[in-house]
């Protein structure tokens, strides 16, 4: 069993609520992981990701190996055939399956390059392991996907769902660097398996998500109007996917403030963190009390633990 993406969820609804079982009770499945590794390669920064899943490890009593490839593994060459004349010093091949022998989890982190859109959405370093390794992968976030945050921000909804049909806006919102699209991407998947709730898009026009990701999802490029009687606004930014990797537009009236809050039904904020204050969205509005952004950084922990759980049951 890999967990790759959040299409590998079966039942988002019953995932969500194991989940909270997992919250209330995190050390009850001590024994699972007893004499097992988790094997973590990082081939960018991380805060959250890597303190989250590292705990969800060490709550199921799993061993943990830690790695990061920027600084201390060798470059890789994932391309077959490749004649290593260049910078790379080992290739995926034997990396993956000498990586396997070490662990019996390995759960990779490497974000998009943002230059070339057909080398990203092939999910290169992800799809290297998935092809040499011979343990389950576990996706910490790629070049097109963070399924383990989505989870996350699934868990958070339902800690605050609302009595009536609830509304969620995802928006775009500026950033001074060119930022993926994985964490919407995988926002997207997961709110499509919320039949139960009202789903918006909002972005400037031309920065239309990958639409075989977006499908049939409502998109409304007026922000203003995205907003009204929302219960949950997740604000991300993301660079432009028609012209790849760019930026094209950091109009600052796309900052979630206050004033904007105030077009919601009392909504809820959500951002996965970190995030840019005063440019993706005011001071006033992270630090209100209803700004969840803490939490969600919380609920990473308990959709790890439950991905990895779920993992380590099938392979008993």
């Amino acid at each position: 069993m890999n967990f790759i993406s959040i299409q590998n969820i079966d039942s988002l609804d019953k995932w969500v609520k194991q989940a909270l079982k997992i919250k209330k009770n995190p050390l009850k499945n001590k024994k699972l992981g007893k004499n097992k590794t988790l094997g973590m390669l990082f081939f960018n920064s991380s805060l959250r990701t890597r303190l989250s899943t590292q705990k969800a490890a060490l709550n199921l009593g799993m061993n943990v190996i830690v790695m990061n490839f920027n600084s201390e593994g060798w470059t890789l060459e994932f391309e077959d055939g490749a004649i290593m004349n260049q910078g790379a010093s080992e290739h995926i091949k034997e990396a993956a399956a000498v990586v396997s022998q070490y662990c019996d989890i390995i759960a990779i982190r490497a974000f998009a390059e943002l230059i070339d859109k057909e080398k990203d959405n092939a999910e290169t370093v992800i799809s290297g392991f998935l092809k040499y390794a011979t343990v389950p992968i576990v996706n910490m976030e790629s070049a097109t996907g963070h399924p383990m945050q989505s989870l996350a921000d699934a868990i958070t909804i339902e800690e605050h769902k609302t009595p009536h049909r609830a509304k969620v806006v995802l928006t775009w919102a500026p950033h001074p660097r060119a930022l993926p699209q994985a964490v919407p991407n995988s926002f997207v998947e997961m709110m499509q398996k919320q039949p139960t709730m009202d789903f918006v898009i909002t972005h400037p026009e031309g920065y239309e998500l990958n639409p075989e990701i977006t499908k049939d999802s409502k998109i409304e490029y007026d922000q203003n109007k995205a907003f009204e009687n929302a219960d949950f606004i997740y604000a991300k930014n993301w660079s432009n996917y028609k012209e790849y990797g760019k930026i094209t537009n950091s109009d600052p009236n796309w900052t979630v403030t206050a004033d904007k809050m105030k077009l919601t039904n009392n909504a809820k904020f959500m951002h996965c963190l970190p995030v840019r204050r005063n440019m993706i969205v005011s001071d006033e509005v992270i630090d209100s009390e209803n700004s969840v952004v803490i939490e969600q950084a919380n609920n990473r922990t308990y959709s790890a633990q439950l991905v990895l759980q779920k993992i380590l049951e099938n392979r008993k």
